[in-house]
């Protein structure tokens, strides 16, 4: 630990030096400034150490008097921005940065970490404001242009999303991120055997991904390529178990075959994996009002009526739902 904390100290030397010197020699008129800004930068430096050791606390109230003696030292903002990401207190890691960024609008840095954080609390357009300043900073930076592709994607801005996410590929050709999101926005513009290539180029680059290879199991069911869909999910679950929608899409596969039982047996699946998967239970009753009706079993139709009631407690916005409950009750 000793030689830890003496490795950090060397390595904030060439910092407080320069910053040191910044503050000094500016005349008796700006005497009470420099020494503030000297008694800003002990605490920052202060702040390091104690983040270092993984005393976020006590380094976050460092960098509160740092800020309160100092309120341009955009360091400082940025470190508390840094530290507030690390607990998941994403609010105040946007609010830290943004002043980070207002203080410093060079710091791609802070940009994109102010994207980042928006991103995470799916507050998008304000990521992409970040974002995109960010990608002017460093036109060559990966991962910021291809958030900012996924950023676009999630509010429906598709070409803007495509642009951002040729660039992403253009940067990192060996990367398949950027392939799997351009077959995300060719399947959400139903251009499905673009999104089918996509997704296949995306899976020789990146290896077998489960979210990829459920993505492009999608796509081949909007095609009825359901023999090649069921495949890939069944591999996908075999790599992740936990995969709830590829349980999903495969309960949805057994139903276009009319395979009640294992569309059954997929849906319930997915409702185990994640509880409140309004999905799931929709599906589930749809296989057992199916089944109802080809054995014509009225005990089986109370059974998918009772899932069909249960996805709605959890999403209760879903009228077709509504009308279909009402016949089938009757």
């Amino acid at each position: 630990m000793l030689m830890r904390v003496g490795l950090f100290r060397l390595s904030v030397v060439s910092i407080v030096t320069v910053m040191v010197m910044l503050s000094a020699g500016c005349g008796k008129q700006q005497e009470h400034i420099s020494k503030n800004r000297a008694n800003a930068i002990s605490l920052y430096v202060d702040a390091m150490m104690l983040n270092d050791l993984d005393e976020r606390d006590k380094a976050i109230r460092k960098l509160d008097l740092a800020v309160e003696l100092d309120p341009e030292f955009a360091l400082a903002y940025s470190l508390r921005g840094d530290i507030y990401q690390d607990v998941e207190e994403y609010d105040k890691s946007a609010e830290s940065y943004e002043s980070a960024t207002i203080l410093d609008p060079w710091s791609f840095r802070d940009f994109f970490n102010l994207g980042k954080v928006n991103q995470i609390m799916e507050k998008f357009i304000k990521a992409l404001k970040a974002y995109i300043i960010a990608c002017e900073l460093e036109p060559e930076h990966f991962d910021a242009h291809l958030n900012t592709a996924k950023c676009f994607y999630e509010i429906k801005e598709y070409d803007r999303s495509f642009e951002y996410s040729k660039k992403a590929k253009l940067i990192d050709p060996n990367s398949g991120k950027p392939e799997a999101l351009l077959g995300d926005i060719f399947k959400a513009q139903e251009e499905h055997s673009l999104a089918i290539s996509a997704y296949r180029r995306a899976l020789e680059l990146e290896g077998d991904d489960p979210k990829t290879m459920t993505s492009l199991a999608v796509a081949y069911l909007r095609t009825q390529r359901y023999d090649s869909a069921m495949e890939l999910l069944n591999s996908a679950i075999t790599l992740d178990p936990q995969n709830n929608m590829a349980y999903q899409y495969l309960g949805y596969t057994h139903l276009r075959l009319r395979e009640f039982d294992l569309a059954i047996e997929s849906y319930q699946k997915s409702v185990e994996i994640k509880k409140f998967d309004w999905m799931g239970y929709k599906g589930l009753g749809v296989a057992y009002i199916l089944k109802a009706i080809d054995t014509d079993d009225d005990s089986l139709r109370s059974i998918g009526l009772e899932h069909w009631n249960k996805s709605l407690e959890i999403k209760p916005d879903q009228p077709r739902l509504l009308q279909l409950i009402k016949k089938y009750s009757d």
